[in-house]
């Protein structure tokens, strides 16, 4: 594809972007952005949460992981499911009933400012990781279609692709990000369903065949119950999902200060509910799409690019598809990425102004406008770093780093939460940093001691689980009454 055009294209969507903003942003104050003045309706939040959830990595790691593993992520979104039950039923009333502007606000009424901070913290690192490793693929993905045949550097793609976000972001915040989820999110899904229909008339799939012509290749195996010590296996991924989705969902400022700008608990639950069940069909039409991008690349003799990450961006831009499959690719790549960034550029400034700087504690209201503003520029450059860092060291699929990072910067925030909430004890805040830093360090120790000393168990995602564990354990040791 021509980059000129690419840009072109992009230039347009930013447009529209930028003109959501400008309407969603009038009279804009903090509550506006941290929460949307909780006027949002709630239909709204779960179809733009689609695209917030699924992000670049889904749009482009799930199709080429299809390749390795099959449909066995169906397992982890199965577990997925079962973990928005608990976000539901569990985590929202709790915030709501705590009326909390972020949600690391429940740590310190049950705990302490120590545990609550230090949780902040995590959530912090955790979100810079994975947002960074987001914006790292699309970012990659622009940078070989678009700005490197302008001679422009990879760092300065990184620095460009960040501040499209700051500049529709800066004034209206979560507000506006609820609105530019359903132009993102509807952008990814349209590129999906015209790339899946375009390759099945090309095999010469009828609509009603795509189904079982998928079923009956060497790439649709869904579940895997034969060995226990397989990471594919069907419990560990199920469990696993189950965790991930209540850590980096329920736990996560995120996505939660979304569901945080519904009116009541009522149509926060009904949010939560209409998204899970949403978002299993349509993890299932990425499976469906990276199964037929094998299928095709196999009929047509055509060379694998060396990243299985990259085969569905090799063929839609590289000249295999025609003009519109390119044309569509790029604007769901690129909402889909924006769509999870933005929130997380939003979020990291939510969590360090109220969280870590407690600004609306400390100052006036034009005084913490002011701080916010700065903080939201800082994480912009903290993020825009991380990418350019990121591209040097990564060379494994994305999903599977990116949820490998997960497990050990969200394990700490899993421990402490299941810790105050299955538990009445009050712990030493003193030992609380000990307690939460080591955890990760313990997990990578057993982890690698595994995987150099016992070949016969693969551990996969539920790294995630072990580490909460290791953490609560850990909490427990220095639990002190709470009478």
């Amino acid at each position: 594809m021509n980059p000129s055009f690419i840009l072109l294209i992009i230039l347009i969507y930013f447009v529209v972007l930028y003109g959501v903003s400008y309407f969603t942003s009038r009279k804009a104050d903090n509550q506006t952005f941290f929460s949307a003045n909780k006027k949002s309706p709630w239909y709204l939040v779960a179809y733009g949460m689609l695209g917030a959830s699924l992000s670049g990595v889904t749009f482009i790691s799930i199709p080429g992981w299809v390749g390795q593993s099959q449909f066995s992520y169906m397992q982890v979104v199965l577990g997925y499911f079962a973990g928005y039950m608990v976000i539901a039923h569990v985590l929202l009333p709790l915030y709501y009933r705590l009326n909390l502007t972020t949600i690391y606000g429940y740590l310190e009424q049950r705990f302490g400012l120590v545990s609550y901070q230090t949780g902040a913290m995590f959530f912090i690192i955790s979100r810079v990781v994975g947002a960074s490793f987001r914006m790292f693929l699309m970012a990659g993905v622009l940078h070989h279609t678009v700005f490197e045949h302008f001679g422009i550097p990879f760092f300065a793609t990184a620095f460009i692709s960040v501040f499209l976000i700051w500049v529709y972001t800066a004034k209206g915040g979560i507000k506006t990000i609820i609105y530019t989820d359903i132009l993102q999110t509807t952008f990814m899904l349209v590129a999906v369903v015209l790339t899946i229909g375009f390759i099945a008339h090309q095999l010469d799939f009828g609509w009603m065949q795509i189904g079982p012509k998928i079923m009956a290749s060497n790439y649709s195996q869904i579940f895997f119950f034969d060995d226990f010590k397989n990471a594919n296996f069907f419990w560990k991924q199920f469990f696993s999902g189950m965790f991930i989705t209540i850590v980096m969902t329920g736990l996560d400022q995120d996505m939660m200060q979304k569901n945080l700008t519904c009116r009541n608990i009522g149509e926060a639950k009904k949010n939560m509910m209409w998204f899970s069940a949403l978002l299993v069909p349509v993890n299932f039409i990425f499976l469906m799409l990276g199964a037929l991008l094998y299928m095709y690349v196999d009929a047509h003799a055509i060379h694998m690019p060396a990243k299985a990450d990259m085969l569905y961006p090799f063929l839609a831009t590289g000249g295999e598809f025609p003009y519109y499959i390119g044309i569509v690719f790029i604007l769901g790549l690129v909402a889909a990425a924006y769509s999870s960034a933005d929130g997380a550029l939003t979020a990291l400034t939510t969590s360090f102004s109220i969280d870590i700087l407690r600004i609306d504690k400390k100052h006036d209201t034009h005084k913490q406008v002011k701080i916010r503003k700065q903080i939201h520029i800082l994480f912009s450059v903290i993020l825009a770093i991380s990418i350019v860092i990121f591209n040097e060291i990564s060379d494994d699929s994305v999903i599977k780093s990116l949820l490998d990072a997960a497990g050990y910067t969200y394990g700490p925030l899993l421990g402490i939460f299941a810790f105050g909430l299955l538990t009445k004890y009050k712990i030493r805040e003193n030992l609380v940093i000990p307690i939460l830093v080591s955890s990760p360090f313990i997990t990578f120790a057993i982890k690698f001691a595994n995987e150099h000393f016992n070949n016969s168990y693969q551990i996969g995602f539920e790294l995630l689980i072990i580490n909460g564990l290791i953490t609560f354990i850990g909490l427990w040791l220095i639990r002190i009454s709470s009478k």
